[in-house]
């Protein structure tokens, strides 16, 4: 995506209404963009300067704006349930996700997560992205070709049962059913010390998590849920929102160690990687 002082053709621009209704699309000259406010041609938009206001052929004024990931990631099309901003940024620090790294996913699902890590990796990172369903990796692509992200991603289809080809990576996340039963796999995946993070919803699916942690020897686990409110905007009658997006997933954070075979560190390292009950 292009970051200039005003719109210009090919870019991802989003058209946000009064009643904050946005619109997401590419500005194509010669094309028109078409709701029920109204016509907009592409070709007045092009040269806007972001942050102007505009109208329709009714009328009905709307904003210029560049979106931000988190709106792309709202309205991208989906087939799956995406994972919630809310999260995702939170994924994308606590796994120290940066330009130049190299980040594996399982479980593409319709590239919500993909886009944000290819976003994340820059041009110089890579991202391999996991998934067994077709139809599920074609719409990802799709989508991360509409943001001119695809060739920062690479797809693969495929069994996770079966493991993966790399061996070196930075970080992996792992969004699948029963993230459990592939805790090896990504283990082998991994590099020494990286990354790893999954989401799941319940409880049981935790306890099953943390019990395939500690067998495999990842350490430093963390477990956590975000919540999110947010509040009405009128200064003179603030207060929170009538809904507010809270529970949506578990996160579980670990790090692959290499345990060590000297018996001074055998104590500590049990301890780290949590094989003994805490106290």
């Amino acid at each position: 995506m292009k970051y200039e002082s005003t719109a210009r053709e090919g870019d991802l621009i989003q058209l946000v209404g009064l009643t904050h209704k946005h619109f997401i699309f590419i500005l194509k000259s010669g094309e028109e963009f078409h709701s029920h406010r109204g016509i907009v041609k592409h070709d007045d938009l092009i040269g806007k300067t972001w942050g102007e206001q505009v109208f329709s052929h009714t009328n009905a004024p709307f904003f210029i704006l560049q979106p931000s990931l988190a709106d792309i990631l709202n309205d991208i099309p989906r087939s799956t349930q995406i994972l919630y901003p809310k999260d995702i940024g939170y994924i994308i620090i606590q796994m120290d996700i940066t330009p130049g790294k190299k980040v594996m996913e399982a479980g593409t699902g319709s590239g919500s997560m993909t886009t944000a890590l290819a976003t994340a990796v820059g041009e110089t990172g890579k991202v391999i992205s996991y998934e067994q369903k077709l139809d599920f990796q074609n719409l990802a692509k799709k989508n991360l070709e509409r943001l001119g992200l695809a060739s920062r991603v690479d797809f693969k289809l495929r069994d996770i049962a079966e493991g993966f080809d790399e061996t070196d990576a930075d970080a992996f996340f792992l969004d699948v059913q029963n993230p459990h039963d592939y805790i090896e796999q990504v283990r082998n995946a991994l590099k020494p010390g990286g990354f790893f993070c999954t989401l799941v919803p319940t409880f049981n699916q935790v306890e099953k998590m943390l019990s395939a942690l500690r067998k495999t020897q990842f350490a430093f686990v963390e477990v956590c849920e975000l919540l999110l409110r947010h509040y009405k905007t009128n200064p003179s009658r603030i207060r929170p929102a009538d809904r507010m997006v809270a529970h949506t997933g578990f996160l579980i954070f670990a790090r692959k160690m290499i345990p060590s075979t000297d018996p001074r560190g055998e104590t500590l390292a049990k301890e780290v990687i949590g094989i003994e009950d805490e106290i």
